[in-house]
């Protein structure tokens, strides 16, 4: 059993990384509402069973994928129940293999470390390399779950202020697949 304080609608007092920090400031600049929890370490999608309950909601699976060369880069959204195939993955992208990215790979480029990828990684990567991709499932959710960016915070905000005021401010586009 993890950790899980009362939702905030502000800020947490200390931020666990510099994307972390990133993310609030981005929704405050987008004045994006947003429900916040404290938690203790959540690895993983087992971990996030209490977080759900908290929140009231599901909280996303987030996977960082890169092609064979580590030339093109995929963050893909998915319900917390989803098993992962990365050549159904690829069969559906049109895309040769994938892999998941590295430990490294994945701060280089979200700044973050495993556990902790989320959407608001997207806001480090001014140049668009990484291709957003969801479940059209989840991108049909009224509320969305996710990492805030890092394994001790977690968050729901609308999924439409994701498409209509998140997405937009980065210029990422998402791709929808079933």
């Amino acid at each position: 059993m993890v950790y899980v304080s009362e939702m905030h609608t502000t800020p947490p007092a200390e931020f666990g990384s510099e994307l972390e920090e990133k993310t609030y400031e981005t929704l405050a600049k987008l004045e994006i509402p947003f429900y916040q929890v404290a938690t203790g370490e959540a690895l993983t999608m087992e971990d996030c069973i209490d977080i759900d309950n908290r929140l009231g909601i599901e909280v996303v699976k987030t996977i960082f994928l890169c092609n064979q060369k580590k030339t093109k880069f995929y963050l893909y959204i998915t319900p917390a129940d989803f098993k992962f195939v990365t050549k159904e993955f690829g069969k559906k992208m049109e895309i040769p293999r994938v892999s998941f990215a590295s430990a490294d790979l994945l701060k280089e480029r979200l700044g973050v470390i495993p556990g902790a990828a989320t959407i608001f990684g997207l806001l480090k990567d001014p140049e668009h390399e990484i291709q957003l991709v969801f479940d059209k499932s989840v991108a049909e959710r009224e509320w969305y779950g996710c990492s805030s960016g890092s394994v001790t915070n977690y968050m729901k905000l609308k999924t439409a202020d994701l498409f209509e005021k998140f997405l937009p401010y980065t210029g990422h586009e998402a791709v929808f697949i079933d």
